[in-house]
């Protein structure tokens, strides 16, 4: 009997093995013979022989668990943790992908995969299985996360209420002369609110909305400018909530600090940045390409919208504090900034740190995040309260209305902690390492795979965040152990930018939704326009990770890529510029 039809017989005893655990479960009501079945039919696919897996195993083991066993206590462990250490560790985080591909909701896909997770470590005894999976939870959570996204959540409503963000409105208006002005202005707001991306989709619309439409930009390219410096400043901003739930995914073994991980993958972030980059070059050159020069034309007549006018008719206009001021923006994010940076190299120096680099590398961000918070917040009491721009009643309800609008972060942050608990658990780590190994001759190539994988899963599912939660575990696993260091940042640093490119142009992306609506543009309109621009910049970032897993210097990946990108704009301005000089001819 050959190879092949051993493997069909073993695959068809399995299934009988399953099928027999079914009618068995159905007959006698028996969870003891179902569970020594599946345990049975599971040791059957498995090949007890693999010393290797056999190794990774037992090291899983004793790195999750300080428990010590006996040689008896090991065996009945090993017996109901059989798929510790093996292929099964991707289990969990595959089937949350594939469930959120097919349902587009990441919520109960990422329940689901850590649920399975708890019952394949528990060797499929429902009650441990209970207990494992919220024991589990519980030591993954990251309190000081939670904490510093509820404060950060405080700061952005009342940032909100203190109608700072329409006093830079008025003033812009007085100050903007020109149509590159406003665009320019615009773009800098949208940097300038980095601290989070949902703030800066609701905030710049309606602030810059009415600059914006006197001198005649269409709503669609409104609509991108702001989408465009959302999410890509977020993930490049060292002080945000983005930068905290990236920092809570990484391992405490990955041999790097998740601050300092994520302070590393800032310059190999190419979509970002350049992103960044391409809306500076469209708006200073007025160079527009594609369906937003259509838009832009239309636009140039008095016609904002080109379709989908109808339906922002009827939209009443946002009410806004008239006694904000600018300032009221400012000093709170200057604030923000100041306190978090001094905590950052005040606890650093505090961990032995010499110098301001190491003081940074070493420094303890999450307690630093929370005290700047608390700082600003105490700085915006003695801002906003004595000049009556906020009530005292307002100011307390925006600690709930904090929370409210933190939620949907708080929520994907504890399943994914708890996703990336169960896989170290499996010993995913240990496995993906071990096939992964150091062929440098396949991983060159993990980098660009990542970031097309990212780009789909995101843009499927709508969320970026469920994105970091599934794959940046995996990228951190390939690559463990100090060798591997700087393939490891890069393999992030391609899921953070696919991330974020595949909910920078998902129609059911949130802040893509968020961004339609704060420019009041027509949502189809606003996908379609900004997808044409997004897609140059993927095409240069996929051969930009392959250029960074060869050479692993960021200087460099990150030059050649903003030549590329430049040089291919410049070139599509010369030759649809006299492309149009002979239309009109």
């Amino acid at each position: 009997m050959g190879k092949s039809s051993i493997g069909r017989s073993t695959a068809d005893g399995a299934l009988f093995l399953i099928c027999g655990a079914g009618v068995c479960l159905y007959l006698h009501k028996s969870e003891v013979l179902l569970r020594i079945t599946l345990v049975n039919c599971f040791k059957v696919l498995y090949n007890r022989r693999n010393i290797r897996s056999r190794k990774v195993k037992r090291e899983a083991l004793f790195r999750f668990s300080d428990t010590r066993y006996s040689k008896k206590e090991w065996r009945v462990h090993m017996d109901s943790s059989m798929f510790i250490g093996t292929w099964w560790a991707l289990v969990p985080p595959l089937l949350a992908i594939i469930l959120a591909l097919i349902t587009k909701e990441v919520y109960s896909s990422l329940f689901i995969g850590v649920a399975v997770g708890a019952l394949l470590y528990s060797g499929f005894h429902p009650w441990n299985a209970f207990v494992n999976f919220f024991d589990i939870m519980k030591n993954s959570m990251n309190l000081n996360i939670l904490i510093f996204d509820v404060l950060l959540g405080m700061i952005i409503v009342l940032m909100a209420k203190s109608g700072g963000s329409g006093a830079y409105g008025r003033w812009a208006g007085t100050k903007i002369k020109s149509k590159r002005s406003a665009l320019l202005a615009t773009t800098g707001l949208g940097i300038l609110i980095f601290v989070d991306d949902y703030f800066n989709c609701l905030t710049v619309g309606s602030v810059m909305r009415p600059v914006t439409d006197r001198y005649k930009v269409s709503r669609a390219k409104l609509a991108y400018i702001i989408d465009a410096t959302a999410a890509p400043v977020c993930i490049i901003a060292p002080i945000s909530s983005w930068a905290a739930a990236v920092n809570s995914y990484v391992p405490e073994d990955a041999g790097i600090s998740g601050f300092q991980l994520f302070l590393n993958t800032i310059p190999y972030n190419l979509y970002a940045i350049l992103t960044i980059v391409m809306v500076f070059f469209t708006s200073i050159t007025a160079f527009d390409f594609g369906l937003m020069k259509k838009h832009e034309d239309n636009a140039a007549k008095g016609d904002l919208f080109t379709t989908g006018a109808e339906e922002f008719e009827q939209v009443p206009e946002e009410e806004v504090n008239r006694n904000g001021k600018v300032m009221d923006l400012v000093l709170p994010v200057a604030v923000l900034i100041i306190s978090a940076i001094g905590a950052m190299i005040y606890t650093g120096y505090l961990g032995g740190a010499t110098d301001i680099i190491t003081a940074f590398s070493g420094c303890d961000a999450e307690t630093s995040l929370i005290f700047a918070t608390m700082v600003t917040i105490f700085f915006m009491v003695l801002l906003y309260l004595p000049r009556k721009v906020v009530t005292s009643k307002g100011f307390m309800d925006s600690l709930v209305e904090g929370f409210k609008l933190m939620v949907p972060a708080v929520t994907i942050l504890i399943f994914a902690w708890s996703l990336k608990g169960m896989g170290d658990a499996l010993g995913l780590a240990d496995f993906v390492g071990h096939v992964v190994g150091d062929n440098a001759s396949a991983s060159i190539f993990i980098p660009a795979v990542l970031f097309a994988a990212a780009v789909f899963l995101s843009f499927s599912t709508g969320t970026s965040w469920g994105t970091f939660a599934i794959l940046v575990p995996i990228a951190t696993g390939m690559f463990s152990g100090n060798s591997n260091m700087e393939m490891m940042i890069i393999s992030v640093s391609a899921v953070l930018a696919g991330a974020v490119c595949g909910d920078h142009v998902s129609p059911i992306s949130d802040t893509t939704v968020m961004s339609s609506a704060g420019a009041q543009s027509n949502h189809i309109n606003h996908v379609s326009t900004q997808m044409q621009y997004a897609a140059i910049v993927a095409v240069i970032c996929f051969f930009g990770y392959i250029l960074a897993g060869v050479v692993h210097i960021w200087w460099i990946v990150l030059g050649v890529n903003l030549l590329v990108l430049l040089g291919v704009l410049i070139t599509m301005k010369i030759v649809l510029g006299k492309r149009q000089e002979k239309g009109n001819v």
